[in-house]
């Protein structure tokens, strides 16, 4: 009897509602698997519909179009002799599961509804399906009539339940369910369940990726077993990008490891493993037997089918490997760049367009934008032709092949550099230089007759001779309303001007199509609201919307040697300015930190204790005195949170109209879902900021000695 089984799990680009494109992607891992030798096969959460529906999940048609593409996959040759596990929503006794369905040869083993939902963070789970609350049950479930046709069975399963094929028993758990407290996965493995499978939707965040591996190799050096999990990847039409790292695991050792990042749409991992190492090694934990001994059964379903091969002890099996991680600059350069590529090809459009500073946050994006020509060449060099196929439809050209990731970027990204009279020359300079380096068709234009249109129009059409009284853009340091309305309208006109450019930059070379307009505000600036609502943060989207500006200066310093573009050390050293104010004697005369108040480092710690920590001010002061307490007095402490808190709630309604942005951070103040908070405060905090100063008064009365060496 075979005791060596070979099982594949995948990572498939698969996109919200694109059922004949997710139909397709299905099949070929199908292919992929079986050619591989692999008699089960894994696929990511709601694979059918693609896991980013949200209120489409309310639709009878995506139930529908999902049960379709089901009959399309029970009809397929490809789908025979191997089991197929694959994911969609199913709407049992009139109410709607997150359900695996489970078939072999046109037979429906098993239906198992998600048992634990993710409703945290970015996930709204429980808005759209109900959890699966009835423990080792099933019941029978009345298949459609198209189904029926097919299957020759009226009903299927329902419910919590493990398979049983001739040679290994095979449980489930969706993605959720290993990160509970606990897990099925422990209790099946206790009924003696050999293998069990994990289908997840999970999006990437910056350092998290060895948490997904912790868990999986901890779920196996406890109980002994075989896992495979999947993954979705890519941009399936939100702000989120699904980050595969598919894998195998065996008794606490991985065996076989997916990319991260990556332009394939599909990716298929396999792996021949003994089952005996799984029952010889669970064999000596005696704590886990005793559990074991004691372990309420799970319903059994018969498969009529064997993972293993009768002649197999000359088959090679695989041998455990080490993981390998990404640093965080890697993530950043991999991750919002396949993001790009994804949203570029999926909306139709002919590249990008970027108002290129000469600071590190629009160079960053312009890095992301070449880091992403990198890798679109290097896939077609490895003979992807879906990628290859993709490029010639975006700049228009069959014949096109992308060599050179410089050239590919003179195609697809316009920048352009927007210079006011309060722009330095050494900002001009460092713009055109890396745009020089990476490529980039280079636009310049200055925004001084648009300005100074604007405020004529307004002191004629107003009778505002309060204007006249006041030389626009001159003397550093204006104040008040009219100084705001002068970097404001600067600021905006630079967003109207970059839409205005980018549906005409190819029509002006005779080329078809439009531009996608990138943003270039981090997380931090979003944060404490330091932009101008409906400037150049306003965009198509923003890449590095999710990313903190410390992470972002790694990320640029990390570029000039990956990428030897040698123009961006002049752009990390400089110090961070909007360039709104006048010059002083030619100089720039406004930093960022100045305006805000505070560091980016310091900013960085507030929307950590603020969105992770979830503090409020008095719990934040409360946490900094100790973490300051060698370089800030109590009152320091308390002036700066109250400061924060102020700002970030007189600009929160900001937040309304952010850019969608790629998510990295578990601190992004995103308010479409993932920061949920009111956008009209009372900015005083009265109650809130007189608990810290009455605490403050407490901390100077009684120990003003202890002060003594603060500064």
């Amino acid at each position: 009897m075979g005791r060596k089984v070979t099982v594949a799990t995948c990572a498939l680009n698969q996109w919200a509602l694109d059922f004949e494109g997710n139909l397709q992607r299905i099949l070929k891992s199908i292919e992929i698997a079986k050619n591989r030798g692999a008699r089960y096969r894994l696929g990511p959460e709601l694979e059918i519909c693609g896991y980013g529906c949200w209120d489409h999940y309310y639709e009878s048609d995506t139930l529908l179009h999902s049960f379709q593409v089901l009959a399309a996959l029970l009809e397929s040759p490809v789908t025979q002799d191997i089991i197929c596990d694959v994911g969609m929503p199913v709407m049992h006794r009139n109410v709607r599961y997150n359900c695996r369905v489970i078939f072999l040869n046109r037979k429906i083993l098993l239906i198992r509804p998600k048992m634990a939902l993710a409703n945290e963070g970015n996930y709204r789970e429980l808005r759209w399906f109900t959890p699966w609350s009835r423990s080792r049950h099933t019941e029978e479930y009345l298949l459609p009539r198209m189904i029926q046709d097919l299957t020759k069975q009226e009903t299927a399963p329902f419910g919590d339940a493990v398979l049983a094929t001739w040679d290994t028993c095979i449980g489930s758990e969706i993605c959720e369910e290993l990160w509970t407290p606990h897990s099925p996965h422990i209790d099946m493995g206790l009924d003696g369940v050999e293998i069990i499978t994990n289908a997840s939707g999970s999006h990437h965040v910056l350092r998290k990726a060895n948490t997904r591996v912790d868990l999986v190799t901890m779920a196996t050096s406890k109980n002994g077993g075989i896992y495979l999990l999947a993954n979705q990847k890519g941009c399936d039409g939100d702000r989120l990008y699904y980050d595969g790292c598919a894998m195998i695991a065996m008794n606490g050792s991985v065996f076989a490891q997916g990319s991260q990042f990556s332009l394939d749409d599909v990716e298929v991992l396999t792996a021949t493993l003994d089952l005996e190492d799984v029952r010889s090694y669970r064999a000596e934990i005696s704590s886990r037997n005793l559990a074991a001994s004691r372990a309420s059964p799970y319903p059994r379903v018969k498969v009529d089918f064997a993972l293993s091969c009768h002649e197999d002890l000359l088959a090679p099996v695989s041998e455990p490997i080490e993981w390998k991680y990404h640093s965080p600059e890697e993530e950043i350069s991999l991750g919002p760049a396949c993001w790009l590529w994804d949203f570029l090809r999926r909306s139709q459009q002919g590249g990008f367009l970027l108002p290129l500073s000469g600071g590190v946050d629009s160079a960053a994006t312009a890095c992301l934008v070449y880091s992403m020509c990198c890798q679109v060449c290097k896939s077609v060099r490895s003979g992807n032709q879906e990628v290859l196929a993709d490029v010639r439809t975006i700049v228009n050209q069959i014949s096109y092949t992308p060599q050179d990731p410089r050239d590919l970027c003179g195609r697809i990204l316009t920048t352009c550099y927007m210079a006011s009279k309060n722009s330095s020359q050494e900002t001009c300079t460092r713009a055109r230089e890396l745009a020089q380096q990476i490529g980039s068709n280079c636009l310049n234009v200055h925004l001084g007759v648009y300005q100074g249109s604007t405020f004529s129009w307004f002191e004629t059409d107003f009778r505002c001779p309060r204007l006249g009284r006041r030389p626009l853009g001159v003397g550093v340091g204006v104040q008040g309303a009219l100084g705001q309305s002068l970097q404001n309208v600067q600021a905006r006109i630079r967003m109207v001007l970059a839409y205005l450019f980018a549906q005409l930059s190819l029509w002006s070379r005779g080329i078809r199509g439009g531009l996608l307009v990138l943003g270039s505000a981090n997380v931090d600036e979003s944060l404490l609201g330091y932009l101008t609502k409906y400037d150049c943060s306003s965009a198509d989207i923003n890449p590095i919307g999710g990313i903190s500006k410390t992470d972002l200066r790694a990320f640029v310093q990390f570029c000039i040697e990956r990428f030897q573009l040698t123009a961006l050390q002049s752009i990390v050293s400089a110090p961070a300015t909007a360039e709104l104010e006048p010059l002083a004697d030619g100089q720039v005369s406004q930093t960022d930190e100045e305006d805000m108040g505070m560091t980016y480092a310091e900013l960085s710690v507030y929307g950590k204790l603020r969105k992770v920590a979830k503090m409020g001010p008095y719990s934040m002061f409360c946490k900094l005195l100790g973490m300051w307490r060698h370089v800030c007095t109590p009152r320091q402490v308390a002036d700066k949170v109250k400061w924060f808190f102020t700002k970030h709630s007189m600009n929160r309604h900001k937040m309304t109209t952010l850019t969608p942005a790629y998510h990295a951070e578990n601190y992004s103040p995103e308010d479409n879902r993932f920061d949920l908070r009111p956008f009209l405060y009372n900015t005083s905090w009265p109650w809130q900021f007189r608990c810290i100063e009455n605490q403050v008064l407490q901390l100077e009365r009684a120990a003003p000695q202890s002060l003594d060496g603060v500064d």
